[in-house]
């Protein structure tokens, strides 16, 4: 190899190093499919509610928000810039969030609150997962889906029926 190409070997080798070892290619994996996990599971159940956010955007938001939390993470962040670091997201979540808000002016009536919600909680529950708090994101979700699921079937039960 002569030495330009072998110069831009050595860049190229070192623009991937950041996923050096096995541990660390594991470890990523591991947090990242967490997250993807749990995502899915939150938007399944509003996909199965009939609500716009469902699946693929809850995983994404789950999966991403693992991500900015993980790259600062390998990249020896301190603690006050990993604070900064959820600050964006969060404030980025909440733009997100206010669009799946819609308001219906002939009707009077604000929907999507939960929606917008759910996706926030996704964004937590990623955040989670990224930092390495799995059974926190997990057991998380599982509260999530007790909101979600276990009180709409509740208030259908007890709610007005038609005589």
């Amino acid at each position: 190899m002569n030495g330009w190409m072998h110069e831009v070997w050595v860049v190229a080798q070192r623009e991937f190093s950041d996923l050096n070892d096995v541990a660390s290619i594991t470890q990523l994996v591991i947090r990242l499919c967490v997250a993807l996990v749990l995502g899915s599971v939150l938007g399944f159940e509003r996909e199965l509610a009939g609500r716009d956010a469902g699946l693929r955007t809850h995983m994404l938001v789950s999966t991403g928000s693992a991500l900015f939390v993980l790259v600062p993470l390998q990249a020896g962040f301190a603690q006050d810039d990993m604070s900064r670091v959820l600050q964006g997201l969060v404030s980025g979540i909440g733009f997100l969030g206010a669009g799946a808000i819609i308001k219906l002016s002939a009707e009077r009536e604000v929907r999507g609150l939960t929606t917008a919600a759910s996706l926030w909680f996704a964004a937590g529950v990623g955040v989670a997962a990224g930092l390495g708090r799995e059974a926190t994101a997990i057991l998380s979700t599982a509260i999530a889906l007790l909101i979600l699921g276990g009180l709409r079937a509740l208030k259908r039960s007890v709610g007005p029926h038609d005589t």
